[in-house]
């Protein structure tokens, strides 16, 4: 499984924020709410706010239930972007990401099947068996929508440390 670890500075995530149903496999159509739901003001806001890498829409996922590794319960489910700004928007939520080192996991192939089954492997087989522990940070992907394509890139982000 090919990944790289980078440590980064202290920053802020900027959007919209949804409690959304846990789901392993396909669409999940409360998250797709979730984007159809956000205006054009929050739109342009949030292309203000955005000046960190990868300056595009980004998943931003925490606060699991108990049982979500049953795929059940809920998560809170933000769209959004990532900022060195503070929040200047009452109608934007922000979250503080304090300085991290980060498992970063590309994947390229047919979204979300590959996307999804590289996020099972990431917990079922490499968390396991690396030396790193999950941080409580909010987990972060993004992936480059491309109209009419479904061999899409994506980078899936968790914040670790050595165990």
């Amino acid at each position: 499984m090919e990944f790289r670890i980078e440590k980064k500075t202290s920053f802020n995530l900027i959007g919209v924020t949804k409690k959304v149903p846990v789901q392993f496999e396909g669409v999940n159509q409360s998250i797709v709410e979730l984007a159809q739901s956000i205006t054009a003001q929050q739109r342009e806001e949030m292309h203000e706010m955005e000046d960190l890498y990868p300056q595009k829409a980004l998943n931003i996922t925490d606060g699991f239930s108990d049982k979500w590794l049953n795929e059940q319960g809920y998560l809170n489910h933000m769209i959004g972007f990532a900022t060195s700004k503070n929040n200047q928007y009452s109608d934007l939520e922000q979250i503080t990401v304090k300085e991290s080192d980060w498992a970063i996991f590309p994947v390229q192939g047919e979204f979300p099947k590959v996307f999804q089954d590289t996020m099972s492997q990431i917990y079922s087989e490499w968390l396991p068996t690396s030396n790193y522990e999950l941080m409580d940070v909010p987990s972060i992907s993004f992936t480059d929508f491309k109209e009419g394509e479904t061999n899409l890139y994506s980078e899936i982000w968790l914040a670790i440390k050595e165990k």
